[in-house]
C-alpha cells in the first residue's frame, strides 16, 4: 500500500516531465470521484505545461501553467511513466500491470504518458486540492510540529495508533509505517494520546524520523523491523515475545505483547 515513502518515490519519478507540455488528459469514473465529472480532467490539464512537482503527506502534487494537479493512490495506486513504475511493488498492491487496470492520467506532447494503474479503484485526481484538511508533511515534520500534533487539550483523546494515521494532524503515515514506529518506540499502539509521557513523545518522535530515513534508503514501507513478525503467531524479532493483533483506528494492527507498553 503506498504511504509517504512510495509517494515520494512517485514524485520523483514525476519530477522527469517538468518542462513538458500536457497535450490530453483522462480518467475513468473511479479516478474522476472528487472531480464535478469525467471530462473535468480533460478539460483542465490540455494545453498546460508541467513546472514542478511536490507533495503532502500521501498526496502528490503537479504544479503547471494553470491550475495544481492532485493524485492520490488510495492503497494499490502506482504511478507509471511509459511502463516504468516509482517502486518495485506494493506489499498489499498489485506486482502486475493490466491495461483494465489504467484509471487516467496525462499523455505529453513529447509522447510520453504518465499514468495511473490502481486494481482496487481508490486513487483520485484532483484540480486545486484542498492542502488545508491535511497536518504537517511526515517526511520534514519538526519536533514543534510533533508536539503539536500529539498534544491532546482535554482527556486521553484517539490511541496513538490511530492520531498517527489521522491525516487531518499528520500527513503521510499508514499502517504500516505507523506500526514500525510504536514498535521501536516500545509504545502500545492502544495507549490514548493524552497519556504518552514526554519521554514517550520524544522516543516516538525520534522513532518517526529514523524509520522513514531508514525503510526509505531500504526501498519502502513494507520493509520494517517488524515486518517478519506481522502475521498471525507471530514472534517478536526483538524479543521473541507474542505479536498481538487487533484494530486501531479502523486498520488492523500488529504489535509486541512484550516490549511494548
Amino acid at each position: 500500500m503506498p504511504e509517504i515513502l512510495e509517494i515520494e518515490s512517485y514524485r520523483q519519478l514525476a519530477d522527469r516531465v517538468v518542462g513538458a507540455a500536457i497535450s490530453k488528459g483522462w480518467a475513468d469514473t473511479y479516478a474522476a470521484k472528487k472531480l464535478p465529472s469525467v471530462s473535468s480532467w480533460a478539460r483542465a490539464v490540455k494545453g498546460l505545461r508541467i513546472t514542478g512537482t511536490s507533495r503532502r503527506g500521501k498526496l502528490m502534487l503537479i504544479d503547471t501553467s494553470g491550475p495544481t494537479l492532485g493524485m492520490r493512490f488510495g492503497m494499490t495506486g502506482v504511478l507509471l511513466l511509459d511502463g516504468r513504475s516509482g517502486i518495485e511493488g506494493l506489499f498489499y498492491g498489485p506486482h502486475t500491470f493490466k491495461k483494465e487496470w489504467v484509471r487516467g492520467g496525462l499523455e505529453l506532447s513529447d509522447g510520453r504518458r504518465l499514468l495511473l494503474h490502481d486494481p482496487r479503484r481508490l486513487g483520485r485526481f484532483e484540480i486545486e486540492p484542498n492542502l488545508d484538511e491535511l497536518g504537517p508533511d511526515a517526511l520534514s515534520l519538526t519536533k514543534k510540529e510533533f508536539t503539536t500534533a500529539m498534544t491532546i487539550s482535554r482527556g486521553g483523546g484517539a490511541a496513538i495508533k490511530a492520531r498517527l494515521l489521522d491525516q487531518s494532524v499528520l500527513a503521510g503515515v499508514g499502517n504500516l509505517l505507523g506500526d514500525e514506529m510504536l514498535f521501536r518506540a516500545g509504545i502500545d499502539p492502544n495507549t490514548p494520546t493524552g497519556h504518552l509521557t514526554p519521554g514517550q513523545k520524544d522516543t516516538l518522535y525520534t522513532c518517526l524520523r529514523a524509520t522513514l530515513k531508514q525503510l526509505q534508503k531500504r526501498g519502502g514501507s513494507h520493509l520494517g523491523n517488524h515486518m517478519p513478525a506481522r502475521t498471525p503467531g507471530g514472534i517478536c524479532p526483538q524479543d521473541g515475545g507474542p505479536m498481538r493483533i487487533s484494530v486501531i483506528g479502523g486498520r488492523t494492527t500488529y504489535w509486541c505483547a512484550k516490549h511494548q507498553h
